[in-house]
């Protein structure tokens, strides 16, 4: 991305799940991933679809889509796909950009490694998981 570079870091601060780790913790959950800029009507995540990866917008507005119908609509500090990052790789909906939307995109491989070496991560990612199941709960 060469111009309006994000700042992965400043990002990361303000997700919930990050928003506890120090700035050495958060430069290597930013390391393990991959900036990617996104244009406008682009698919981010296809509902159904396989995935291993979770995306984290740094900059941008996104729609989430199930069954065809919008349920929510996310912005910077949002992850997407989450889920994936542990193993349950089937996209529960479709995620489209609104904006041209910047983003962190991790790999499970990758996170994986960062649980290893943050071990104090994995209760937070847990916690956090176990919010979006409960959140998938209800809205189906």
């Amino acid at each position: 991305m060469a111009k309006n570079k994000i700042n992965p870091l400043t990002t990361l601060h303000h997700v919930p799940m990050f928003s506890q780790c120090s700035k050495k913790e958060l430069k290597k959950i930013a390391q393990a991933g991959k900036e990617v800029r996104m244009a406008v009507g682009s698919v981010v995540i296809a509902e159904g679809a396989e995935g291993e990866e979770a995306y984290i917008i740094c900059k941008g507005v996104v729609s989430v889509r199930r069954n065809g119908r919008k349920i929510a609509g996310l912005g910077a500090g949002a992850v997407i796909g989450e889920l994936s990052l542990l193993g349950a790789g089937v996209r529960t909906a479709t995620v489209t950009c609104d904006t041209e939307v910047d983003m962190l995109v991790i790999k499970r491989e990758h996170f994986l490694k960062v649980l290893e070496d943050i071990p104090s991560l994995n209760g937070k990612v847990l916690q956090n998981v176990a919010r979006r199941l409960a959140d998938l709960a209800k809205s189906v």
